[in-house]
């Protein structure tokens, strides 16, 4: 049978610890066609998104029923194992207990996206005539895709046909970076908020990522928070006269003037001297930047190129400065203090003799490090107009062959964007340079500051000349320090989160989570902590409204979305919420970590909401007229007398969390 590539049927939904409740065994697998074609062997069907944790995982999952369809007969085990242990050889040294098993865990690691995603976990549980599968997830739709490509891939095993999995990788890296996760900056914080256990979720009618929950958060885009200044950060990209303060201040700062003609131009380069660095007063990575520009015909060109990158709604005004001699680096200060130091280098291409300059292109941007994922430390080259002009001024076109081990620049501007070298400087950075980025950053209430410079080499102070300040950012990228070309990585992430979550202090607001409760048995207990706590605000929802202390607000139906306004409210102190089995099965609880939990009479899934809670809580546990209390691994347990209300027993128990 000739090989063909099965393509993946669904690539268009969202969000998996090794937990085995019970061994599920081939003859065990529930038989069901549901999505299943004609000619598969297995399954999938009842998918969803958890937003958190669940009764299969205790993180966000995508989750689904696995079965035969009954259709036809699975190959042996063996077969799909040797199969998918060709991709991913150390899939080969684990021993799987049922295709449920297997399908889990190749799950698990195509999810990682071949760029080391920290989604790992996974669990197949067998309830009755269900084996479901959950996969850890952050992007649902990318989630869903890969599980459906899996599956894919299984049948074409079963088929024996070809299934090119990298190809399917390259689509979901695609999906990914296109969701709200996929940016390098955001997915870097994410990572960071996830190893320090600081909840963070994205809020979709803001476009904005939220780290904390109520009076402990902080909400922003990339690098760029809520308390940052905006006044500052607006100052910042007016750079003349962000240019003018820094001078007035006494850092060195290039000379340069503000033009909006080509005859301006011209006029001020007479007045600065070549060479000059040409850019606009607003624009951000690098666009529209020209440096070196030695003629009036560059100069030309350089003005042009700068007009192009002003959106439309701002005026012409291009700067037209001094071009000091030496590299581009970047410093990136956080919280006043500086962090890191980069070199950034342009782009290049070295000749093999037999290539064009257009051909090296192509194969540097094959190349795994310019996979230009949130993990790699290169990005693709690009070629364009600049970059053509650029190789024309050496002498060169794309077509051009170079010598063997002859080097080329692309571009005059170090773009890492456009395919530019990182090499990290931090260690050899010189103190007096260090001083003069903070001294800088005092000024400016800004979260992040990037300060780019030029110099020939950082580690001289820069009291010694030749020195240039370029421009300030106040939403620098961090992804050149994460996963540099060149050096070791920098963890600027733990600073940035540190200034809004110092280790030392506690992070989170508490949160008592009930399996059932009503409106009235709500408002009993906000009366009891309004009682010694005056002046807090405190969230509650149930099944049947919304409170905010005593006031009832508006409920949505979808319930998740109640527990999400709660949690974005910036004065919280506390929050009080029900998940019963339903909705914790189906859509999964929307934070993470309870002080308390209260199970009034729970069912088997309910009763797993004591798995999520944070060290030095209280489980309340009330089966008929029987209690039981735990907290710090021991175990208080009696019966309720006749009219003695279950309110009075986690009323008196809240203190423990509070004091």
């Amino acid at each position: 049978m000739p090989a063909v590539q099965v393509v993946a049927r669904n690539l268009c939904l969202e969000w998996g610890v090794f937990a085995l409740e019970e061994q599920v065994i081939l003859d065990q697998l529930p038989v069901s066609r549901v999505n299943a074609r004609s000619t598969d062997a297995f399954d999938i069907h009842n998918s969803r998104f958890c937003e958190g944790s669940n009764p299969y995982l205790n993180t966000a999952a995508f989750v689904f029923d696995f079965a035969l369809s009954g259709n036809s007969d699975p190959l042996p085990l063996e077969v799909y194992i040797d199969a998918v242990g060709d991709r991913y050889p150390h899939l080969k040294e684990h021993t799987y207990d049922s295709f449920a098993h297997l399908f889990a865990q190749v799950s698990a690691e195509v999810n990682r996206l071949d760029i080391g995603l920290y989604l790992h976990r996974w669990s197949v549980t067998h309830r009755g005539d269900r084996c479901c599968i959950a996969i850890e997830a952050l992007h649902g739709r990318t989630t869903r895709s890969v599980v459906y490509a899996v599956w894919d891939w299984f049948e074409a095993i079963t088929q024996d046909h070809q299934f090119y999995i990298e190809d399917q990788v390259e689509v979901f890296q695609r999906l990914f970076r296109q969701s709200v996760y996929g940016g390098p900056t955001v997915y870097a914080l994410l990572r960071t908020a996830h190893d320090k256990g600081i909840p963070a979720f994205y809020l979709w009618d803001e476009g904005l990522m939220q780290y904390g929950y109520g009076k402990k958060l902080v909400r922003g885009v990339a690098t760029t928070f809520d308390t940052d200044s905006h006044l500052d950060s607006d100052f910042t990209t007016r750079k003349d006269d962000c240019k003018a303060f820094l001078s007035t201040l006494g850092f060195p700062v290039p000379n340069g003037e503000i033009v909006a003609t080509r005859k301006e131009a011209l006029a001020a380069a007479d007045r600065v001297g070549y060479p000059i660095a040409v850019k606009p007063v607003t624009g951000h990575k690098g666009e529209g930047v020209t440096a070196d520009v030695r003629d009036d015909e560059e100069l030309e060109v350089a003005f042009d190129r700068a007009v192009e990158a002003i959106p439309e709604d701002q005026p012409v005004e291009v700067i037209v400065e001094k071009s000091i001699a030496g590299s581009d680096f970047r410093i990136l200060c956080v919280n006043g203090r500086f962090v890191a130091a980069m070199e950034r280098r342009p782009a290049s291409v070295t000749g093999d003799g037999e290539s064009t300059i257009s051909e090296l292109i192509r194969d540097a941007n094959r190349a795994a490090n310019r996979s230009d994922t949130p993990m790699s430390p290169l990005g693709k080259i690009k070629a364009d107009g600049a970059m053509e002009m650029y190789l024309a001024e050496q002498g060169f076109n794309l077509e051009s062959v170079l010598e063997a081990d002859q080097t080329v620049y692309l571009r005059k501007v170090a773009n890492l964007s456009a395919g530019g070298v990182s090499i990290d400087a931090t260690p050899t950075i010189h103190s007096d340079n260090v001083i003069l980025a903070q001294d800088i950053a005092q000024h400016f209430r800004l979260t992040c500051l990037g300060i780019d410079v030029i110099t020939r080499d950082l580690s001289r102070s820069w009291k010694d000349g030749n020195f240039g300040i370029l421009e300030i950012n106040s939403a620098p990228g961090i992804s050149m320090h994460l996963n540099p070309s060149v050096g070791d990585r920098v963890d600027v992430t733990s600073p940035i989160l540190e200034t809004f979550f110092p280790e030392d202090t506690k992070i989170r607001i508490p949160i008592i989570t009930f399996n059932r409760v009503s409106m009235r048995d709500l408002q009993e207990l906000i009366d009891h902590l309004l009682l010694q706590y005056p002046n807090w605000v405190i969230g509650a929802v149930c099944r049947e409204g919304v409170l905010i202390n005593r006031s009832e607000k508006a409920l949505s139906p979808n319930y998740n979305v109640n527990v999400r306004n709660l949690l974005r409210n910036p004065r919280l102190d506390m929050l009080i919420a029900e998940y019963r089995g339903d909705i914790f099965e189906q859509d999964g609880m929307f934070y993470s970590g309870s002080d308390m939990v209260v199970l009034d009479n729970p069912t088997e899934t309910e009763t797993l909401l004591t798995r999520d809670v944070l060290p030095h809580s209280t489980i309340v546990v009330r089966e008929g007229n029987n209690v039981s209390i735990r907290r710090e691994g021991l175990i208080e347990q009696y019966r309720l007398g006749g009219s003695e209300p279950f309110s009075r027993v986690y009323l008196k128990e809240t203190g423990t969390i509070l004091a």
